[in-house]
This record gives structure tokens, sequence and C-alpha cells, in this order.
């Protein structure tokens, strides 16, 4: 039976979408959520993720899924799990190279951790002891995803120490770690789909059609602060995004932040800061599900002001003016010391900036006197 369908290849008419690869950045920073467990537990956010996800997958049988964590001083994979990473991915029943076979769908063995635990095993427990249960109704591409994101959670739990928590987390590293996986995907799906027909979709209604034979977009849930110190690195990912026609939809669940405004706004996603985080999955299945082929037939949500403010290069500040240097369009709160550019060492010319104004007296008019 699985010798059979590996030589199963799915091809696709011009009137069949593309497969759609999602790849979420969930923000896992433990004093964020601790924040908002009164309001929204972690195990109900990943509760109502695992219903999304499992929503995506069975909208096409050929889309994939990948999840990253944003931690507070790294980024790594959630799902696919890393032995995996580097080889072709199961994301539910469909593969790389268009051949579709059975996984191994076994439990993840849970890792014991140390003493020094930031969140403890309560927080998951309601999730754990569901997917520990086999139920022979769960349908097994679900139940591996289920099993490998929650073990890899409370691993990545378990191996932060109270030591090394910030406030924010790592969003640039998992913004890197996403592109360079979409990146791979896209080309084992153009190797595979080379002698095969692909559908032809355009992302933009002004622009050129293109064939495509896989739609990826970026989803961010973010529950952290302000990300001024990841300005540069945020902005280079921004960008790569931006000229790879790569949506980056952000689904604010808690604080605020510019950039995120900035990097929806500046790739076409889609920016929404739940007013009510009780109700994150009602908001991930009207906002977020749609992709790039069903957005065109749809009237997303979009955010109502986007702040366009940059962070200074020199202490990470955000800033309504400053001094741009002309050479590397470097921001600075600030004339720099020396009139040097920190970035690229471009002696600035400041020209008479900081002298006193000379001040010019107004010569008063002489009125005329009217005739009487």
């Amino acid at each position: 039976m699985e010798a059979s369908f590996c030589h199963i290849m799915l091809t696709y008419s011009p009137s069949d979408p593309p497969p759609s690869l999602l790849t979420i950045i969930l923000d896992t920073n433990p004093n964020a959520w601790a924040l908002l467990a009164p309001i929204l537990p972690l195990s109900a956010a990943i509760a109502n993720l695992l219903v999304f996800i499992n929503a995506h997958l069975a909208f096409n049988n050929e889309n994939k899924v990948a999840i990253i964590a944003s931690h507070v001083q790294k980024a790594e994979f959630l799902y696919p799990p890393r032995s995996t990473s580097a080889s072709s991915t199961l994301n539910g029943p469909a593969h790389s190279n268009g051949i579709q076979r059975n996984g191994n769908d076994s439990d993840t063995e849970m890792a014991d951790g140390d003493d020094g635990d930031v969140i403890d095993d309560e927080t998951l427990e309601p999730l754990l002891n569901a997917s520990s249960t086999a139920d022979a109704n769960h349908y097994r591409p679900f139940q591996h995803i289920q099993n490998t994101l929650l073990a890899a959670l409370q691993k990545l739990y378990k191996d932060t120490l109270p030591s090394s928590l910030t406030p924010t987390t790592s969003i640039a590293g998992a913004l890197t770690l996403a592109l360079t996986y979409i990146n791979k995907q896209k080309q084992l799906a153009s190797a595979a789909t080379t002698s095969t027909n692909t559908s032809i979709v355009t992302l933009d209604p002004s622009s050129t059609i293109q064939t495509l034979s896989l739609l990826p977009r970026i989803l961010i849930l973010s529950v952290s602060g302000d990300l001024a110190h990841q300005y540069i690195p945020i902005m280079n990912t921004i960008f790569a995004c931006q000229r790879l026609s790569i949506p980056i939809d952000i689904c604010k669940i808690s604080g605020d932040t510019i950039f995120l405004q900035q990097a929806s706004d500046a790739t076409r996603g889609t920016y929404m800061k739940l007013e009510h985080p009780r109700g994150l999955l009602q908001y991930m299945m009207m906002g977020f599900l749609p992709d790039q082929t069903a957005r065109r037939s749809l009237v997303q949500a979009t955010a109502v002001g986007v702040d366009f403010r940059a962070a200074c290069f020199c202490h990470r500040r955000v800033v309504d003016t400053g001094w741009v240097c002309s050479i590397c369009l470097s921001i600075f709160c600030s004339p720099p010391e020396g009139a040097l550019c920190l970035t690229c060492g471009t002696h600035l010319r400041l020209a008479e900036y900081g002298d006193k104004p000379a001040v010019i007296v107004r010569k008063k008019k002489k009125r005329k006197e009217k005739d009487r």
C-alpha cells in the first residue's frame, strides 16, 4: 500500500489554485504570556492555533505549514522538527517533490528539564493530556503536528532559564529562518513541477501574470512590546519579503509595535490588533485563513493608520525628527560626535547647525494718511 502511494503525482490544471505554504512565527515570550494568562492562557492559544493549522491543511491536499518560535534570545523551529527540516518535510498528507507517502506519526518523547523552569507543566497540561491519549478518530497528520508542536514547546520552556528573560523576542531571527525555509520549499516545489502543469495566479491585479508552484506567506502571532533594537534586521527582512512578494500577516494579541505595522503595510499583508483576545480563533479563521488567491476576491481587514516612524541607529529609539546620512541613509536622533556617521564613517556636513540664528529687525511700514 505504501509503495503504491510513492508513484502518485498530483498535477494541477490552470483552474486549480497552487498549494500554499504558511509559515507561522509564534511569540513565546514567557513574561508576555504570564501577563496575558488571565485573559488568554497559553494552552488556549495553542489549541486555537492547532485548529487554525488543521483548517489550512484541509483546504488543499498539498498545503504545507511550518511553525517557528520567536523566543527571548533565540529563534528555532517547532515544526517540522530539526531532524527532518534538512530533508523532505512532512506537512500533513503532502510532501515535497509532489510525492505522497506515510511518515512517522509516533509521539515525540518529552524531555526532562532542570529545576530552573520558567513555565511549569501545568501551563500545557490540558493539551499534553489530550495528545497523549490515542484517538482512533483523530486524523493522523493532524495528530502528528499536534504532538510534535507540544513536545517542542515543552522542551523550549524547560530549557529557558529565568536569568535569560528579556522584554522582547527574536522576531528578526524568526523572520530570517522563515525566509530560508520558504526559499528551500520553493526550490523543491519548482523542481517537482517542472514536468507538470502549474496554475497561473496574479498576486497584484496591476502586475503581469506569473506562473507559481507555491504561494508562501508569513503569519506572526505577537504578544511582546517594542522591537526598536531590532530595527535594522527587521527592515532587511521586510525588504526581502517585499521583493519576493511574500505577504507578512500580523496578529497582534497584546502590546503594540510600530515595525510590525510597517511590515504588514509594505508587503501587502493583513494587520489585526485583537480587541478581545479570547476570540483568537475567530480572528484567525476570518482574517488570516484565506491565501493570496482567495484574498483577490475578498475585502480584507486593514489597519486604519500606519505609523511610519523609524528608530535611530545610535540609541535604537523611535524618533519623529532626526538626522539622516546622505551616503548610507542612517538615522540619528542627534548629530553624532565629531560629525562622523556611525555606520559608514562619512564626515557629515551640518552647515551652521547649532549657531545662534541671526535676527533681522523688521522695518515698520509707515501708514499713509488718507486725504480727507
